[in-house]
């Protein structure tokens, strides 16, 4: 019987002693059922309608709540990302499906020209992929699905195969992409830093001539409102940049955009004390990452945080200035161990205060500062709530030490997840759905809340420090 039928009312005066109204299913079942719907034999797409393909760092998030429901197909999505890998050691942010038609997409494979275009980069000749990146959240979502099931890991050869193509790919970020000179890897396009739409490439993208609206068709407005997803003018320029970035054959160099983001960077770091413990579980030298994780993180303090602002801020490369936006991902650093601890103190407090209101104005933290002068609560990046960001500050709540405040947030999450059937992002203040439902890493982050907690606990966040276990 279909769920959304309307009943006949009830004669009055009648007791009812039998109500065959079913109950809805679980959370966890829910969110394996999105999971399951998703999965295409190698790999799960984000959103079968809006997001038809892989992405880089959704894959990466799916896997660490896939891990829970089968740590094979957690190993197999990753291997599949992995295997798009280009020579230079950049995993890009989509890998085609060349069974989904051109148009279900756009950009589609024949606007990246990615075996011909990143010829001279080692872009793979036997798949399409985009010529950018994403987030690398790679190393630490290895390390947690290997956790799940050591045994399967091992005996399947995971890490092994996994630790030079991981390594290859910091090896790209640290060395092609510190565009600024202090040691931070910059962005070149927003699309790679995954909060596309953000107020803090505004500024910068303001440099950048849109490509005329005549020459794409965008292909997201089939499956989302215009109200929620990012203008024509910024769209133009995100395919500016994207061309001009295609047509130099994929070199990097500091084009018209050039930022260097808070939470990309703390990501790479995350991800470094993650091969540190890959490295140690192969027989591998340690101290050169966990090293490095360190400078990163000093570096990361120094040339981003701003004490005015509570927070990290994005650079602009080519100003050569801060961008003075408050974003989510100036947040996102929480999730470090070496964070000094007074810089930990003051995100922790700005995140509860009245440019963010975790605890008091919004269920969720917001993407963007609920003060600012861009604030949307339903566009695109502009004050929407994202799961992955609220999943990740869950976390670096957990880590400092704010074990009430993780506890709450980790309840929100999980309330707004069911109560908005999994959506992509939400309306931080009302929990109200935006975007698309049945979304990839809202399930699987639901999932990863869902597990244990003690044992998430103990080799969640030491997958980050980098403690050794016996």
């Amino acid at each position: 019987m279909d769920s959304t039928a309307q009943r006949a009312p009830r004669p009055t005066g009648r007791t009812v002693a039998y109500d065959p109204s079913v109950p809805a299913p679980p959370l966890h079942v829910r969110a394996a059922a999105v999971l399951e719907a998703g999965w295409t034999g190698t790999s799960t797409v984000p959103s079968r309608g809006l997001y038809p393909h892989q992405w880089s760092w959704d894959s990466a998030f799916i896997t660490i709540g896939l891990r829970h429901v089968s740590p094979l197909r957690a190993q197999t999505e990753l291997e599949t990302l992995l295997a798009a890998q280009w020579a230079d050691g950049r995993i890009p942010h989509i890998v085609f499906n060349p069974s989904v038609p051109l148009d279900a997409y756009f950009p589609s494979p024949d606007f990246w020209r990615s075996s011909a275009a990143g010829r001279a980069a080692g872009a793979p000749r036997t798949v399409q992929t985009s010529g950018i990146v994403q987030p690398p959240v790679h190393a630490l979502a290895a390390w947690l699905v290997h956790l799940a099931d050591p045994g399967l890991s091992r005996a399947r050869g995971f890490l092994v195969r996994a630790y030079p193509r991981l390594a290859a790919w910091h090896r790209y970020l640290l060395h092609r992409r510190d565009l600024g000179g202090g040691g931070l890897v910059s962005v070149v396009h927003p699309w790679e830093q995954g909060m596309d739409n953000s107020p803090c490439w505004d500024r910068p993208l303001s440099r950048v001539t849109p490509a005329p609206a005549r020459s794409f068709r965008r292909a997201d407005l089939d499956h989302g409102s215009p109200e929620d997803r990012p203008t024509d003018l910024d769209y133009g320029r995100y395919v500016r940049l994207a061309s001009d970035y295609r047509d130099r054959g994929y070199t990097d160099g500091p084009g018209d955009f050039a930022v260097e983001d808070p939470a990309f960077n703390a990501l790479l770091i995350a991800s470094e004390h993650a091969l540190a413990r890959i490295a140690r579980e192969l027989g591998a030298a340690v101290p050169a990452r966990q090293d490095r994780a360190e400078r990163l993180t000093a570096a990361l303090v120094e040339r981003l945080w701003e004490p005015s602002a509570g927070m990290f801020l994005c650079r602009d490369v080519r100003a050569g200035e801060m961008i003075p936006e408050r974003g989510v991902s100036g947040l996102v650093p929480l999730l470090l161990p070496n964070l000094p601890h007074d810089h930990a103190a003051t995100l922790v407090r700005t995140v509860c205060g009245p440019h963010f209101g975790l605890g008091g104005t919004t269920r969720l933290v917001p993407s963007y500062d609920l003060l600012g002068d861009a604030f949307d609560p339903h566009r695109y990046w502009r004050g929407p709530a994202w799961f992955n960001t609220n999943w990740l500050l869950e976390r670096g709540l957990r880590l400092h030490g704010e074990r009430g405040r993780a506890d709450a947030l980790r309840r929100g999450i999980l309330h707004t997840a069911g109560a908005s059937d999994f959506a992509e992002y939400v309306d931080p203040h009302t929990g109200q759905a935006c975007g698309a439902t049945g979304f990839g890493w809202t399930a699987a982050l639901t999932l990863d809340l869902l597990h244990d907690r003690p044992a998430w606990d103990r080799n969640g966040v030491t997958a980050i420090k980098g403690e050794v276990r016996g």
